[in-house]
């Protein structure tokens, strides 16, 4: 799974990286850096506006169904498996209609060692140096007195060789040169589904970081510090 990440690029550079015009970017509030995002809270993300230009938005990590009778749903749906999202009611109506990309410049993950269990960080690789593009699908909530509330999923898919000792499963990662593809279902959306397949392990990197991440309010520097 993918349950806590981190951001830390500044927002006019993530502007540049994922192709959002500047314009797009000049209201928003400076940009925070974020070490220990956590679901429910809200993440910074990419998709298509209604003229099909990339837009900077934020949405509520936890995907809640537009059907969905309570929003309190959406904690348990904070990841959808690749393998099952062109069928599961969930997900299956966002995946053909409402993609996104979700920047990180890391994520974290949980190592079962002995009893215990080691907190991971892992981030591009020396020379990759740019934040992931997590593969996302979002939603439009609406409650009984007109209020809404957008919220995303970050897809998941079986781990490469760099991820299979520490977890059996890894955020989907969309290459820079696929972006378009993902961004645009239409008109067929089976086209992105080869997308959902492991990142090259080579392009990975991955060290053992403090428990402090354990605690999703603490949200300090000392969370991607490697220790030894």
């Amino acid at each position: 799974m993918c349950g806590r990440f981190a951001l830390m690029t500044p927002t006019e550079q993530l502007a540049l990286l994922f192709g959002v015009p500047e314009t797009a970017v000049s209201t928003l509030p400076p940009s925070v850096p974020r070490y220990n995002i956590a679901p429910t809270q809200p993440v910074a993300a990419i998709r298509l506006d209604t003229h099909g230009e990339r837009a900077f938005t934020f949405f509520h990590w936890g995907l809640i169904p537009s059907w969905a009778k309570d929003p309190t749903i959406g904690s348990r749906m904070i990841n959808a498996r690749s393998e099952t999202v062109t069928e599961k009611p969930s997900f299956r109506t966002a995946f053909k209609r409402r993609r996104c990309l979700i920047p990180a410049d890391g994520f974290y993950e949980w190592q079962k060692l002995g009893s215990g269990k080691q907190p991971m960080f892992i981030r591009p690789a020396e020379g990759e140096e740019r934040p992931f593009a997590l593969a996302g699908l979002w939603e439009f909530w609406s409650d009984p007195d007109g209020g809404t509330i957008q919220s995303c999923t970050i897809l998941t898919t079986t781990p490469n060789e760099l991820m299979a000792p520490i977890h059996n499963r890894m955020p989907v990662i969309v290459e820079p040169e696929d972006f378009d593809l993902w961004l645009n279902p239409e008109p067929d959306p089976e086209q992105g589904l080869h997308l959902l397949r492991p990142y090259p392990a080579d392009k990975m990197a991955a060290y053992p970081v403090s428990t402090v991440v354990n605690n999703p309010r603490n949200d300090v520097p000392d969370c991607i510090v490697p220790i030894a």
